[in-house]
């Protein structure tokens, strides 16, 4: 790994945990704050390390990228968890005849950049 994307990989990481010092829940109410806060730690904590045995530039660049939609996305909507995505299995046939191999690779690319790591955790 280069040194740059080491340090950007560490900046990331600090990041997460400055958003999860300053978090606040949106009801309000301490127990629902302390409870989103320990799930961007320890989510952050087990995404970071399965990945970091990662050496392929794209590869780390696609996790970097995950990280920073997560955070965008949970700093904007005001929820941590990871957003759920709908489709309804084998809804992505268009055409006669296609294989469940096929309907995979298709859910896999249909699947959202915030959403990658979730099925591996």
């Amino acid at each position: 790994m280069a040194a740059s994307t080491r340090r950007a990989v560490l900046s990331l990481y600090m990041r997460v945990f400055r958003v999860a010092r300053g978090w606040q829940a949106l009801s309000g109410v301490t127990s629902d704050t302390e409870a989103e806060r320990k799930y961007i730690v320890q989510e952050a904590g087990t995404l970071f390390r399965q990945n970091q045995q990662l050496t392929d530039e794209e590869s780390i660049k696609q996790c970097m990228e995950e990280c920073e939609a997560r955070i965008e996305m949970g700093l904007h909507y005001r929820n941590p968890y990871p957003r759920a995505t709908y489709l309804p299995p084998l809804g992505l046939a268009t055409q006669r005849g296609r294989k469940l191999k096929a309907q995979q690779r298709l859910r896999k690319q249909a699947k959202p950049v915030y959403l990658q790591s979730q099925d591996e955790t």
